[in-house]
C-alpha cells in the first residue's frame, strides 16, 4: 500500500513540475499559450505525457527508495547518544524509539515538503549495526556518514 501511495504522490509531482515548467515557458514568450501549437501533437500529446508520467511515477518508488546495512559496532546503549547527535547535525529529530529501533524525520518543513513528506529514515538494529531505509540518496548519505562517524571514533 506505502508503493502505490508514493507511486500516486511521485506522478503528482512530476504534473505540478510539468506544469511549472510549461507555465514558466509561457510566461517568457518561448511557447505559445495555445495546447495545440505547445505540442506536436496538440491534445493528443496530453495522454501520451499522462501515460509517460504514470510509468515514470509507478516507477520512481522502486528506484527512489532503499535498505541498506549500516556497521556501526558497539552495544546499543554506547551508541544510541551518538547516532542521535549525527542524525541531529543532518537536520533529522527522532520521531519514534521501539527497543533498539529508531526513526527520524526531516526537522525543517521546507526539507520536508521538497521531499514530499516522504523524509522518514528507519534505522533497524541487526547483527552488524543497523538496517537503514527511506530515500537512496539520504540512505547512502547518511549511512556512510554514520560508519565513518563510529570508526573514527574507534580509531580515536
Amino acid at each position: 500500500m506505502r508503493y502505490l501511495t508514493r507511486a500516486v504522490k511521485y506522478f503528482f509531482y512530476f504534473l505540478i513540475v510539468l506544469v511549472i515548467i510549461m507555465t514558466i515557458m509561457v510566461a517568457l514568450g518561448f511557447v505559445e499559450a495555445d495546447i495545440n501549437t505547445m505540442f506536436r501533437n496538440g491534445t493528443d500529446s496530453l495522454w501520451q505525457i499522462a501515460a509517460m508520467l504514470v510509468v515514470f511515477g509507478a516507477a520512481y518508488p522502486y528506484f527512489g527508495f532503499m535498505k541498506r546495512e549500516t556497521r556501526v559496532k558497539g552495544e546499543y546503549s554506547e551508541i544510541r547518544e551518538g547516532v542521535i547527535m549525527y542524525m541531529e547535525s543532518r537536520a533529522y529529530i527522532l520521531e519514534t524509539e521501539e527497543g533498539e529501533n529508531m526513526t527520524f524525520r526531516a526537522a525543517g518543513p521546507l526539507n520536508r515538503t521538497f521531499r514530499m513528506f516522504e523524509d522518514r529514515i528507519t534505522l533497524t538494529r541487526c547483527l552488524g549495526g543497523f538496517v537503514m531505509e527511506g530515500l537512496r540518496k539520504d540512505v547512502v548519505r547518511l549511512s556512510m556518514g554514520l560508519e565513518h562517524k563510529f570508526r573514527y571514533d574507534e580509531q580515536s
